[in-house]
């Protein structure tokens, strides 16, 4: 690929071992909270009959793409802390790099589809169940996948073609657009480019849709004259509106932007709320905010 550095070395956060320690203990924590949460979701989804819907089926998704999301970053990230695997070779930058984007853009389809089937189950409660069949919402999840997937494979063949001279050192806990961009002695405007028009079509479409399907669900939710109807409909879609707020905030920082930023700390904090932080939240703000779910959680525990 033309390129003359066979591997990176991620500093990860600088600091004494006693605070990169705890930084290690705080990431595995978050870690195993994380597996736990998502795949209790899953489980409590695939046993519980009365959560075989559109709106648990796309929470599914989400839950397992969450897990897999953490996995590409929190084990390497702790062997870069502990100092026992800082080193990483190009083509696995690469791969890590792909597959993070792609999970990520997958993320924002997820939370566009699922802010689409509020939209329906809301404005159009009588006909949903004909609306959103399990057919259709079987393929509105795969094609958010394969989308998901397919958007980042352009961006990173053409991040495959960039030439690095040295130094080598990438000033993170893992392989992101904008340290290789900084390292890259070659040409970097076709991939800045690249990442913000992927950037506009993935995040900003995807962030739109959204946005339209929550102006017709407040809507509708205005309408109703009960106040605890108004309520009751909000609840369907509160933790969902939650789940958005905390991902696009944080994801349009991030890539949403012409050019790779200077401040590759800010970077990195960020990129730590995005990759380990965010993927944690997920589950406890859809069971706390979630009555069936809190009920179906508590007839799971009232058997065993």
């Amino acid at each position: 690929n033309g390129t003359s550095v066979e591997e990176f070395i991620l500093l990860g956060f600088p600091g004494t071992w006693q605070f990169r320690v705890s930084f290690v203990v705080v990431f595995a924590l978050i870690y195993t909270l994380t597996i736990i949460g998502n795949a209790s979701i899953i489980a409590l989804v695939w046993r519980n009959s009365n959560l075989h819907t559109p709106m648990y089926f796309f929470l599914c998704n989400l839950s397992f793409l969450e897990i897999w999301y953490t996995t590409g970053v929190v084990p390497k990230a702790i062997g870069v802390l502990l100092g026992t695997s800082q080193t990483i070779s190009f083509s696995v930058c690469i791969l890590q790099l792909f597959f993070l984007l792609s999970l990520g853009s997958t993320e924002c389809f997820l939370l566009s589809v699922m802010a689409y089937d509020r939209y329906l189950a809301i404005c159009y409660p009588l006909r949903y169940c004909s609306l959103m069949s399990s057919v259709l919402s079987v393929r509105l999840a795969l094609s958010s996948w394969l989308g998901g997937f397919l958007a980042i494979s352009l961006l990173a063949f053409l991040t495959s073609r960039l030439t690095f001279c040295g130094p080598d050192i990438i000033n993170h806990f893992l392989c992101d657009i904008d340290s290789c961009l900084a390292l890259s002695c070659s040409d970097t405007w076709p991939v800045e480019l690249a990442t913000f028009l992927i950037s506009i079509i993935v995040v900003v479409a995807s962030c739109v849709v959204t946005l339209v399907s929550y102006m017709y669900i407040i809507s509708s939710i205005l309408r109703i004259q009960s106040a605890h109807g108004r309520k009751k409909a909000f609840s369907t879609c509160s933790a969902h509106l939650s789940v958005v707020t905390i991902w696009y905030g944080s994801t349009m920082f991030l890539y949403v932007k012409p050019s790779a930023q200077n401040s590759l700390d800010l970077n990195k904090i960020v990129n730590t709320f995005n990759t380990v932080v965010t993927p944690l939240l997920n589950p406890f703000i859809y069971t706390l905010r979630n009555k069936e779910v809190k009920l179906a959680l508590g007839q799971a525990f009232r058997k065993k």
